[in-house]
């Protein structure tokens, strides 16, 4: 109980925001539209019930949320479920990809003071750069290469925006053991793969998965982001994009809350994989 009530806390509060910002924002086209004096109550009541709120009530939101995800076949594109997995298999996707990437380059930076040099201050460059800029570019020249689909760029996009945290936390995970700790390993006259897979690697482990979890939101960020330049019609950033072009903020506030829905679960699966891992490893947690 003590550790749902600050959760429970926090979610009334955004409520109570959500709702006063509701009305707030709403009440000038119920105003427009009065032929008369309106009472407060009457005011509140049409701002709840617009079609086409500027700022959907979060009743509004949950009602569509429960048409597209509940109501609706999960085969249909009008339902968020069909959508989610589009965006979901490209984002699990990047995420190896992305994932693959930055551990590659970590041990290749660790390992390397000529990677370290070369490899590092251009990663680090990289993420300076818009993606929104980079998805028409990539989406061009993989179709010059005869790459058809969305599937492919969107992963790449998610990739790119995944393998940064990993780069970053694997290196510093496989910095982290100290100069007494390497000298010991000398003394057993350890290899330098036998010092990666018994003392570098294992002292990893935490380092990683706080990078995993922060790589695989990066990832969906990516995913949803990079459905909405590229002309994509399926997934969460198309629904999105479709719901901004036809003036349904209730479509594109519900694709908004999946989003954010998918992002926790996903990051949840990488808690409960880490916590497995540690255990397992004797980590004390």
């Amino acid at each position: 109980m003590r550790n749902i009530l600050p959760i429970l806390t926090v979610l009334s509060a955004i409520l109570i925001i959500w709702y006063l910002g509701a009305i707030w924002m709403n009440s000038a086209w119920t105003l427009d539209r009065a032929e008369g004096p309106l009472t407060l109550t009457e005011i509140v009541q049409d701002t709840m019930t617009q079609d086409r709120p500027r700022l959907p009530a979060p009743h509004q939101v949950a009602a569509e949320l429960y048409d597209t995800v509940i109501d609706k076949k999960v085969t249909s594109k009008r339902s968020l479920v069909y959508h989610g997995w589009i965006t979901l298999t490209s984002t699990l996707a990047g995420f190896i990809l992305g994932t693959v990437v930055g551990l590659l380059m970590a041990v290749g930076i660790v390992y390397s003071r000529t990677l370290k040099m070369s490899l590092m201050p251009w990663a680090i460059i990289s993420q300076t750069i818009p993606i929104v800029a980079i998805a028409p570019m990539i989406i061009v020249v993989l179709a010059s290469m005869g790459v058809e689909g969305r599937a492919v760029p969107k992963a790449i996009i998610a990739a790119y925006l995944c393998f940064f945290p990993v780069l970053v936390g694997m290196v510093k995970g496989l910095t982290a053991p100290d100069a007494m700790q390497i000298d010991l390993m000398k003394t057993y006259n350890a290899t330098p793969a036998q010092e990666f897979w018994k003392l570098r690697l294992p002292t990893s482990v935490p380092y990683l998965f706080t990078s995993l979890k922060i790589g695989i939101a990066a990832a969906l960020v990516g995913t949803i982001v990079g459905e909405l330049p590229t002309g994509a019609v399926r997934g969460l950033g198309a629904r999105i994009l479709v719901g901004d072009q036809f003036g349904n903020p209730l479509m594109i506030w519900s694709a908004l809350l999946a989003a954010a829905a998918l992002a926790g679960i996903l990051v949840s699966v990488v808690a409960l994989l880490q916590t497995v891992v540690m255990k397992r490893m004797g980590f004390a947690q």
